[in-house]
């Protein structure tokens, strides 16, 4: 399957008025789409190989911090063959472990857009530097998962190739899922221009940082095989009634699992699906459907319940 990309139009420089958006990004759907990336594993690949694989992630504000920093540091380190680097850009170093190297967050320069559902203060990784760093760079978000090897996601593609987890939340849009990406230092600073040019006209086209990347990479982007990254909520949880049943699966083969949508690691080993949820068993939570305090209507209130995922504890950890 091949990847997304859009056009390469011109773009004003910074502090340009005169190019509305759409002039400055190009028509979507117009560009150079890279090959699928199954196929593209040889060439590029062993020029990544020879390359120090360099993991990263971002922390702003008290959301998740030093708990979720480290054990993400810790997952990393059980499935990746060093050497390697693993580097947060953050507000805060406290509280880290000595392994986590720490830059301050890159100045964007520019109020971050408000009503947007994107996590647009990633743009931040987008600039022309990145602390020291260079070539490829394999993002991972705060709360994910780890549950296999690691080695191959630097191995797929090029080294200036973008190449994003993909979104099944949109199987009808060729959509990434930026939870999980990898792409070169300073291989996205179009992107960064055009963001920092309109950065409320960016989040209000796009709704999702995620779906500016996959149509405006500017050499286009590639996949991870769908079967390496895995979406808890969607590819985990078990169906009405099965999930009064079963616990959530770990599916075959998957490397990663992704946590969007507000439920994270903690509330899948508790078996909550929301933040200030007691645990209740299977009877228990039946017994509440009517309820007069019921957080929602019954047929979500149905399909929201999970049991306890003691796989997600095992992986998820210091």
């Amino acid at each position: 399957m091949q990847g997304l990309c859009d056009g390469q139009g011109p773009r004003d420089p910074l502090g340009g008025t005169a190019m509305s958006l759409s002039a400055r990004l190009g028509p979507a759907g117009a560009g150079r789409s890279l090959p699928d990336t199954q196929s593209a594993r040889t060439g590029g690949a062993a020029r990544l190989r020879g390359a120090a694989r360099q993991v990263i992630c971002i922390n702003w504000g008290t959301k998740y911090g030093p708990r979720f920093v480290d054990r993400l540091y810790g997952m990393v380190a059980r499935h990746l063959t060093p050497p390697f680097r693993f580097v947060c850009f953050t507000d805060s170093a406290a509280g880290m472990r000595p392994e986590v190297e720490c830059h301050p967050l890159p100045p964007v320069g520019v109020a971050m857009p408000t009503g947007t559902l994107g996590i647009w203060a990633k743009s931040r990784l987008w600039g022309p530097r990145l602390a020291d760093l260079s070539g490829p760079v394999l993002f991972m978000d705060l709360d994910v998962v780890v549950t296999g090897s690691l080695d191959a996601f630097f191995d797929i593609g090029g080294p200036e190739d973008v190449i994003l987890s993909r979104n099944p939340a949109r199987p009808f849009e060729r959509l990434g899922q930026t939870s999980v990406y990898r792409f070169s230092v300073g291989g996205l600073v179009a992107l960064w221009d055009a963001f920092r040019a309109d950065p409320q006209g960016v989040a209000d086209r796009y709704r999702f940082e995620q779906r500016f990347v996959t149509r405006q990479a500017p050499q286009g982007i590639g996949f991870f095989p769908r079967a390496w990254v895995r979406h808890f909520r969607r590819d985990c949880r078990r169906p009405f009634p099965l999930n009064y049943a079963l616990p959530p699966r770990l599916p075959r083969g998957a490397r990663i699992v992704i946590f969007p949508g507000g439920l994270h690691p903690q509330h899948a080993i508790d078996g909550v699906y929301r933040d200030g949820e007691a645990p209740l068993a299977p009877r228990a939570h039946l017994a509440r459907l009517f309820a007069v305090d019921r957080p929602e209507t019954p047929i979500r209130y149905l399909r929201h319940y999970i049991r306890p995922a003691p796989w997600v504890a095992r992986y998820w950890r210091v």
